[in-house]
């Protein structure tokens, strides 16, 4: 069954270029099962992440790839606040699909 991940961050004010190009250079598409990600801006300095995979297996075996890559983006993100840390994530398999 299809899984998503959907992870928000913040970047240090003078970072969102940085933070783009780290994502470039990460190319997620070499993941097995990862199928679709994309990179949304919602709001300033703010961004969110989205993957579609196969499966949540395909999702829970590419967690140590995606956690190597959020090690090179932590030193330009900024705490969210509340107790959230750098990344507030979720994921699950997908319930509907409206497409």
């Amino acid at each position: 069954m299809t899984a998503m991940n959907v992870v928000h961050m913040r970047v240090k004010p003078g970072k969102d270029e940085e933070f783009l190009r780290i994502h470039k250079d990460f190319n997620a598409h070499d993941m097995p099962g990862g199928r679709n990600f994309w990179v949304m801006k919602s709001g300033e300095r703010s961004y969110v992440i989205v993957g579609e995979w196969d499966s949540m297996e395909a999702l829970a075996a590419a967690r140590p790839a995606m956690i190597g890559n959020l090690d090179r983006l932590r030193p330009i993100l900024e705490d969210l606040g509340g107790g959230r840390g750098q990344t507030e994530p979720w994921s699950g398999e997908v319930a509907l699909h409206l497409g």
